[in-house]
């Protein structure tokens, strides 16, 4: 075995985590467990896969699951589209007869990419294919120098041949997880403790003093601002919702009623908006008590500047077409967005 695989398999053994998806071969925990880790923290992960999988403890389970029910529960965990396309494929899964056992076929499920695929095929099949995510390529890019970024087809190609030499065949589950779990804890992105380091003496990165500067990324996400005015309409038993069905941000997740602008807008522009006039023809009287102002949320590559109007009535409420209305205190089971959600936290202080 290569003197670097053994080393870092020597560290895991001392510092790994306790992590409930670590001490499982069944494919289905696995996989659930990679997709809510995409773009999420272990920390904030680990409760939101303990009740995933108490409420799904099987892919079947998920497979039979209304669309709205997985919703809710991967609410506040965001990049909803991980949770669409993990229902979906539940569905594939059950109707082939069983989880596919190798990289190729588990790599056809919607929402699989390469590393998950990897990791996988490699920690349930033990099949031997390098689980390249974005720690890896921190390690290797710092250990080995390499100055392609890693986000180009070369970087790519470099990190993913390194990877692959140096996976050991016969430890592909534990390995992939060691240098996984050596990113994340041992080789973090901002002032590693390059002493403790167990690679130090063969590390580039560190000889030549760019620790901080590797690994290189060539494309920096445009963040995009876009202003939400939401419209809490509601009387003392029932509020208006609205579920999300266009291809953006929050799909099938239900919200207030919006109207989105190109510039924030206070009560004065709120009130002679084209979209506003047409709920005022839909409820003649009503009393207009505030707008909570200045909310931001920030995604990927948006930051979402929110401002909420609430609206009392006092009678019915209008339900349009694509609206429902819901009771105050059945809330609760229907999928919102974290933006909403901190909005009636907020309420709820008052």
């Amino acid at each position: 075995m290569n003197d670097i695989s053994s080393r870092i398999l020597a560290w895991y053994d001392m510092n790994k985590r306790d992590l409930p998806w670590r001490d499982t071969r069944d494919p289905y925990r696995i996989w659930i467990s990679e997709i809510i880790l995409q773009q999420t923290r272990v920390a904030q992960g680990y409760d939101y896969f303990v009740r995933f999988v108490e409420r799904f403890p099987t892919v079947e389970a998920l497979a039979e699951a209304a669309e709205d029910e997985v919703m809710r529960m991967w609410q506040g965990l965001g990049y909803y589209s991980r949770a669409r396309n993990l229902h979906a494929a539940s569905k594939a899964v059950v109707a082939q007869g069983g989880f596919p056992t190798n990289y190729s076929a588990i790599r056809m499920l919607k929402g699989v990419g390469d590393y998950t695929a990897a990791a996988i095929a490699s920690f349930a099949f033990d099949e031997p294919v390098a689980a390249v995510d974005g720690n890896v390529c921190r390690v290797w890019a710092r250990l080995f120098g390499i100055d392609a970024p890693i986000d180009t087809t070369l970087g790519k190609r470099m990190i993913a041949e390194i990877a692959q030499e140096l996976l050991p065949a016969t430890h592909a589950a534990k390995y992939n997880q060691a240098i996984m779990e050596f990113g994340a804890l041992q080789c973090v992105p901002k002032s590693p403790d390059c002493l403790a380091c167990p690679l130090a003496d063969k590390c580039v990165a560190l000889a030549e003093g760019r620790v901080e500067e590797l690994p290189i990324k060539s494309h920096k996400t445009k963040v995009t601002p876009r202003y939400l005015s939401y419209l809490y309409i509601h009387n003392a038993e029932e509020l208006l919702l609205h579920k999300r069905v266009a291809n953006d941000i929050w799909q099938n997740l239900y919200e207030l009623p919006l109207i989105e602008t190109a510039e924030p807008m206070d009560a004065d522009r709120l009130f002679g908006h084209a979209d506003f006039e047409a709920w005022h023809l839909l409820m003649p009287s009503y009393l207009y008590k505030g707008a909570t102002a200045g909310i931001k949320h920030v995604l990927s590559h948006r930051v979402l500047h929110a401002t909420f109007h609430e609206i009392e009535l006092q009678g019915q409420l209008p339900c349009p077409e694509g609206f429902v209305c819901v009771r105050h205190d059945e809330l609760h089971r229907y999928a919102l967005p974290r933006l909403i959600e901190r909005y009636f936290e907020g309420l709820a202080k008052k």
